[in-house]
């Protein structure tokens, strides 16, 4: 069996649903009640309490670890979640980490991050991390104010990184959780080329076939919109990347490819397969 962590999210999800293709037994979980697809086990459970996750990891061979927003806040005991694991039989953990864990090491929630990726390689289980960029599916914050006044706010508009669509995380993740090969990697996951909000604007549009307005919000106004959602440490260190992406951060990573066998998906993929969120 393999637990699926973060279940009903942009990975989660598409990942529940290729283990299941294959022929896994899988066990889904979520802080709240979810649909699964056929034949997966789901279990409601808060990460960050150890006694409601441990019936879930009962009878795993593997984990998907993937850390809510709360768990990266001052005080958070991630790490207990690996050693629980291991107590209950768990021999392998694939963990979604960050990019920015080599790239801006000294960011408060990376560090926090490396702690855990630390965590993770001394405890003796098989282990594969994966480091993506930002996520194309970020874009699905603008599906409000895109349907309702055909309008994208984002700062930094003529700043851009490599976003990765969540779906190749998700694939990538497979392959780790069901190949030995993968056993002690490393992944740095990217989108196939650098686009700013701006152009991921124009994107939607084209999809929607209709205009979309840019309107450049001040970093102080991100912020305020994204300490609504996770931990004020988190939103400085995404708010540092986006704003002044170093080399590091633009590269176009060739992991995608090296594990799929092709090239990532492109952003406007991931809107052509989620344009009724703007319609």
């Amino acid at each position: 069996m393999i637990v699926v962590t973060g279940a009903t999210g942009n990975v989660g999800r598409p990942l529940t649903q290729a283990l299941a293709e294959a022929g896994e037994q899988v066990t889904a979980v979520s802080r709240h009640a979810a649909a699964v697809p056929d034949g997966v086990r789901h279990v409601s459970a808060d990460l960050a309490e150890l006694n409601g996750l441990a019936p879930a990891l009962d009878g795993a061979k593997a984990l998907f670890l993937l850390l809510s927003g709360d768990l990266h806040a001052p005080g958070a005991r991630p790490a207990d979640i690996i050693g629980l694991a291991a107590v209950r039989g768990v021999r392998r953990i694939v963990l979604l980490s960050s990019q920015g864990v080599a790239t801006r090491p000294l960011g408060p929630s990376r560090v926090a991050m490396r702690a855990v990726e630390d965590a993770l390689r001394e405890s003796g289980l098989d282990w594969a991390v994966l480091r993506p960029g930002g996520f194309a599916s970020n874009a699905l914050a603008w599906a409000e104010s895109v349907r309702t006044r055909g309008t994208v706010a984002a700062p930094f508009g003529d700043v851009g990184v490599p976003v990765i669509d969540p779906a190749d995380i998700a694939e990538v993740a497979a392959a780790c959780l069901l190949d030995d090969r993968h056993t002690g990697a490393v992944y740095e996951l990217t989108g196939p080329k650098v686009i700013t909000p701006r152009q991921q604007a124009q994107a939607v549009a084209a999809a929607l076939g209709s205009p979309v307005r840019f309107h450049e919000l001040t970093r102080e106004e991100a912020r305020a919109t994204m300490t609504r959602f996770v931990p004020a440490e988190l939103a400085d260190d995404t708010l540092d990347i986006i704003s002044a992406p170093n080399p590091a951060e633009l590269r176009i990573s060739p992991d995608v490819e090296r594990v799929l066998g092709r090239a990532p998906h492109p952003f406007s993929g991931w809107v052509a397969r989620n344009v009724a969120a703007f319609r």
